[in-house]
């Protein structure tokens, strides 16, 4: 079987088990270590979320976009479950992104990686061409 058979994507927030995605990114993610359970909630709401499900229905990944939907997109807070890593779930939610999102002709779609470069230039993404230009208001030291 494959990887497109096992897994499927879906867009719809109510199939997205949010205790699960907390765990995930409260326990396990280097970029949201202790972020609560109602910032997770609030941050999906106002985004574009992204669940990946196995055959059996069961939440395997997650990511989200946070967008204007006419210029400019982040995607953050990819997540695949430990158990299904090195199966294809982190490039298919990539793919996934990058599809649905197509159609809003977005001038920029950015993201930020510690160790998955390889996997977002297989869907189209670059290195920032001048990040000597990019600039940041940084409180996330004063919260998750």
């Amino acid at each position: 079987m494959t990887t497109a058979h096992r897994f499927s994507v879906d867009t719809d927030l109510g199939r997205i088990d949010l205790d699960t995605v907390h765990r995930w990114l409260s326990t396990d993610s280097y970029w949201a270590i202790g972020r609560s359970r109602e910032t997770v909630q609030r941050a999906a709401e106002g985004s574009l979320n992204f669940g990946a499900f196995d055959a059996d229905g069961a939440l395997c990944g997650y990511a989200r976009v946070v967008t204007d939907r006419a210029t400019f997109a982040w995607l953050c807070d990819v997540y695949v479950d430990r158990a299904r890593r090195g199966e294809g779930v982190g490039h298919m939610l990539a793919r996934s992104v990058v599809d649905t999102i197509a159609p809003m002709q977005l001038l920029r779609v950015m993201l930020a990686t510690h160790d998955a470069h390889e996997l977002y230039e297989h869907v189209g993404f670059m290195p920032v061409p001048h990040p000597e230009h990019l600039m940041l208001l940084d409180r996330g030291s004063q919260r998750a």
